[in-house]
């Protein structure tokens, strides 16, 4: 009819040629989408920070299933640290043989499980130190459990208030069944190289420190500096230091690597799953939130975010693909998001980067936090359980 619009052209499957791989793992289940640790890498990072830390020993923190790397041990470390009881019998039941620190006090009906895989209980309440005695006499234990007593310098998060500190210390001392082999601390702010309050929290640690050798229980092993206080804060590096994000190549804050050459571990991959090209002015994903500007090719990528690929990152948040960093279109969902690839010769099959490097080009944690507004430590942390982890290097290779 006269005058009327032409209707737009109908959407179509399109072709893009032989798929390219990038990745150098396979996907290991039916659906292509996996993350790729590098052991080695984690083992390289380790021997960096211990050959420029001032403490003697390192202590590799590996809890949150690694830092959503896997619960795998970092190889070359002197401790290991988790949360839970659960991670570090996890360990324990993968042949680790190495000493490992709970973080954090587990509920009183965790203790036997704690004393049965041999791990080392941080304490910071008269009621589980007096707990852990009990269980250890009940469990017949011979020597005692060593313990390390953790200070609350200024963090307010767990740990003895400063208050109680003498209290706490001769408790320790007092009780048969323990022995104070560590005393340590956290900061709250060493990411932020500036901040007075470092100076504060690592003055109230000496504080702490010197208490416990005037009371005459003066600990094997002091430690304080977490990933951040490794990087820059050599005074403060005791007997031992106690990285975790750092490990697994990725800064605490943006700049604080300097020339150290410590690399990620992580990438993770994908596979587009159907290409198509759209006319101009077609609308896609739920809500119909991003609308084709211009003839143009979108492709779906299955993952979404039941994987981590979190759904705030929806017209927000890019990916590689052939080399080439390409926007996300559209409400990301569930199990799959769209991208728009635009011109660019794209095939089902692909290699899809999620982080990691295509052909040295990349998207980082840290760029993902950024477009999250939040910390890469959460963009790692993030990668669901069904995105099955490869591991390469180490004693895989």
């Amino acid at each position: 009819m006269s005058g009327q619009a032409a209707a737009p052209a109908p959407t179509r499957i399109a072709t893009g040629g032989t798929p390219r791989r990038y990745a150098v793992t396979e996907p290991p289940a039916q659906r292509p989408t996996w993350a790729q640790v590098d052991l080695d890498a984690i083992a390289d990072n380790v021997g960096v920070l211990k050959r420029q830390a001032a403490a003697g020993a390192l202590m590799a923190v590996v809890k949150a299933d690694g830092y959503g790397h896997g619960l795998v041990p970092a190889g070359g470390a002197d401790w290991l640290a988790v949360a839970l009881v659960e991670e570090g019998a996890a360990l324990r039941a993968a042949g680790v043989t190495a000493p490992i620190l709970v973080m954090t006090e587990p509920p009183a009906t965790a203790i036997p499980a704690l004393l049965d895989a041999d791990l080392t209980p941080a304490v910071y309440t008269g009621a589980y130190a007096s707990a852990l005695a009990a269980a250890a006499a009940d469990h017949g234990l011979v020597d005692p459990v060593a313990v390390h007593l953790k200070l609350d310098t200024g963090m307010r998060r767990v740990g003895v208030p400063q208050s109680q500190w003498q209290d706490a210390l001769r408790q320790i001392h007092a009780t048969a069944g323990l022995h104070l082999q560590g005393l340590w601390s956290h900061f709250a702010v060493a990411d932020e190289p500036d901040n007075p309050f470092i100076a504060h929290q690592a003055e109230e640690f000496r504080r702490g420190v010197v208490m416990a050798e005037a009371l005459g229980v003066p600990p094997d092993i002091t430690h304080l500096a977490n990933s951040a206080g490794t990087l820059h804060l050599h005074d403060d590096h005791y007997d031992m230091v106690r990285p975790g994000l750092a490990v697994y190549g990725l800064e605490p804050a943006p700049g604080l690597f300097g020339d150290l050459p410590l690399r990620p571990a992580l990438s993770w991959w994908t596979r587009l799953s159907l290409v198509k090209r759209l006319a101009a002015g077609e609308s896609i994903s739920y809500g119909l939130r991003w609308t084709a500007p211009r003839a143009t090719t979108v492709a779906t990528v299955p993952a979404g975010y039941a994987d981590g690929v979190t759904r705030a990152l929806s017209n927000r948040g890019e990916v590689v693909v052939r080399g080439r960093r390409v926007p996300i279109a559209g409400t990301v969902c569930m199990d799959q998001f769209l991208v728009d690839a635009g011109d660019t010769e794209v095939a089902a099959g692909d290699d899809v980067c999620l982080l990691g490097e295509q052909d040295g080009i990349g998207v980082t944690a840290q760029d993902w936090a950024t477009w999250l507004g939040t910390i890469n430590y959460e963009v790692v942390c993030g990668i669901g359980h069904r995105v099955p982890r490869v591991y390469v290097g180490g004693s895989t290779g």
